[in-house]
């Protein structure tokens, strides 16, 4: 037989299959809202709890630090086995909306449009959502924890929902059937139970296998067909949209005394496989087309030939004329006034001449700037070559934070190279400034953010020992890595200048309107802003909004256009 190739995941996420009858276990991850960009922990709002409480996930420092918080959940799937109108608890969502009266937590979670995201093996949840004439799946930001109505302005709680999972057999194993998972997609619905409460007990269509157990909390009166005890499970139907809105129902507001309930249906895939399961969630169903990269790219280049046709013609001109200039016979006039230096020659002798404010600060900041550069560099190399899958969570910024760590290095040994040229004489200073001066900044604007993440009772809030591991990289790797670099750096000869310096500076003249800093300032942010926006706001809705960013490819070609921006432009205006 003939197999096609398939793409696989480069590192560690190991596929895992599943017999019939397994449990699969469900986890619920940080609620999330592009309204506030503040997540929130899933059991924050009275939602209803496994036996024993929630348990923790075993997370990365990547994970805390995009504020995942993954635990465990009172869901109870089993492979392929269909389940109808499962009761999960009834838990008490508090008082009900009143004016003038502040609403409860669920209502404000509602109102402040926040999205439950839930994982069925190491799988996002998409959402579906339909009405009376759409179908609509969304493979990013999961499913909102409830509505507003139009009419009424008031908060209904989605109180159900339809789980529906996708697997595919696993091929060359003989003895034992297995599955994995492939697709997970949930459906909420809002559906108000007039139920009776009851002690939990076992549900009835449970087998004795040691396996959790399915609880019974209630006696649901007039439920819908998906929801009726007295018809048989063999002939029974999923809940459906028509179920939900048939005449006499209404939705479930998100207050009071509340039953949660779920469907669970299997569908068997034989065309996606599980090595790319995730394609359809990283091309976000191809919400945005590649022509928007490619359109953002043809952009940047336009930019970038631009530039470069202005330097070409700028060189050119002043070359010319110092040729023109040099190779002409002098006159005895010009003899006589010694051949007043023009062109070039004006600047020769202050072209590499030491800032005279702080040659220290330069240095540092040209130390950094190749840290961060190497950094991104090395990040986006490896995110290109698929190591960096948004399927291991928090690994894109473990990434990150282990390259700049590591790269600290280089920050030395630039700043110590360059400190030297300038004939600095403070080596300690300057080295202790490197390895304090950029991460300190940072520590501190993210200790700040923190303290306000945790004001606001956000998951975004880092715990004390998370913030101790990053202490540790700072302190324990990255300042000895600057000091290496550093030591290195000072045992190099000074750089030397095709040109010497004078030893006094030449007065510099008064400059046209478009050389004066606030113009150049203005451009200089302007044209390579211009030249990567479009993958910047990609970025940024990834980060903010909850979307997918996987095309490193179209940003290793806007990374490399951008570097050649910034360089031309500081060719210009220099």
């Amino acid at each position: 037989n003939n197999h096609g190739c398939n793409a696989f995941y480069l590192p560690g996420v190991n596929p895992q299959s599943f017999a019939e009858g397994d449990v699969v276990k469900l986890k619920v991850n940080k609620m999330t809202s592009s309204k506030t960009l503040l997540p929130v922990d899933y059991y924050r709002l009275p939602f209803c709890q496994p036996a024993g409480g929630p348990k923790m996930d075993n997370e990365n420092l990547g994970e805390f630090l995009a504020g995942d918080r993954i635990e465990s959940s009172p869901y109870l799937l089993k492979m392929k086995t269909e389940m109808y109108c499962e009761q999960v608890c009834i838990a008490n969502l508090g008082k009900g909306e009143q004016r003038g009266m502040k609403p409860n937590r669920v209502v404000q979670a509602i109102r402040k449009e926040y999205h439950n995201n839930w994982i069925v093996d190491n799988l996002s949840a998409a959402s579906k959502v339909e009405d009376d004439s759409t179908i609509t799946t969304r493979y990013w930001q999961g499913f909102p924890v409830g509505f507003i109505a139009e009419d009424t302005r008031m908060a209904y709680v989605h109180n159900h929902v339809n789980i529906e999972i996708m697997f595919h057999p696993v091929e060359n194993i003989v003895d034992d059937k297995k599955f994995r998972v492939v697709r997970f997609t949930v459906e909420p619905f809002s559906i108000k139970h007039d139920f009776d409460a009851i002690d939990g007990v076992e549900s009835e269509n449970e087998e004795g296998d040691g396996s959790p157990k399915l609880q019974k909390w209630a006696t649901i009166k007039k439920p819908i067909a998906s929801c009726d005890p007295s018809v048989p499970l063999k002939k029974r139907t999923h809940t459906t949209y028509e179920m939900v809105t048939e005449i006499g129902r209404e939705p479930q507001p998100a207050s009071g005394r509340v039953l949660f309930t779920y469907d669970v249906t299997w569908v068997q895939n034989d065309e996606l496989h599980w090595a790319s399961r995730w394609d359809i969630y990283l091309s976000m169903d191809n919400a945005i087309p590649a022509k928007v990269h490619w359109l953002s790219i043809a952009n940047s280049l336009v930019i970038v030939c631009v530039l470069s046709a202005m330097i070409v013609a700028i060189l050119l001109r002043n070359l010319r004329q110092d040729l023109a200039r040099y190779n002409r016979l002098a006159t005895d006039e010009e003899k006589a006034d010694d051949l007043e230096e023009k062109g070039w020659k004006l600047v020769h002798a202050d072209v590499f001449r030491p800032p005279t404010y702080s040659p220290l600060l330069l240095s540092v900041a040209c130390g950094t700037g190749a840290q961060l550069l190497c950094m991104t560099f090395w990040t986006i190399i490896f995110s290109a070559l698929g190591f960096l899958s948004p399927a291991r969570r928090g690994a894109l910024l473990m990434a990150e934070l282990l390259f700049f760590v590591l790269m600290g290095s280089v920050n030395g040994y630039v700043t110590a190279r360059l400190y030297k040229t300038f004939k600095g004489k403070a080596w300690q200073y300057a080295t202790l400034c490197t390895a304090l001066g950029y991460p300190g900044l940072c520590f501190s604007l993210f200790f700040i953010l923190d303290l306000i993440a945790w004001g606001y009772g956000s998951s975004d809030a880092v715990p004390f020992t998370t913030m101790l591991v990053l202490i540790v990289l700072w302190f324990g790797i990255s300042t000895p890595l600057v000091f290496l670099g550093a030591y290195f750096g000072y045992k190099q000869d000074a750089i030397e200048f095709p040109v010497k310096t004078s030893n006094i500076p030449r007065q510099i003249p008064d400059q046209p309107w478009f050389m004066s800093v606030p113009f150049t300032l203005f451009i200089g942010g302007l044209l390579p802003f211009g030249a990567c926006f479009v993958e910047l706001y990609f970025i940024l809705a990834s980060v903010w909004m909850d979307y997918y960013y996987y095309v490193f490819g179209f940003l290793l070609l806007v990374f490399i256009i951008l570097i050649i921006t910034c360089a031309e432009i500081t060719l210009l205006f220099n």
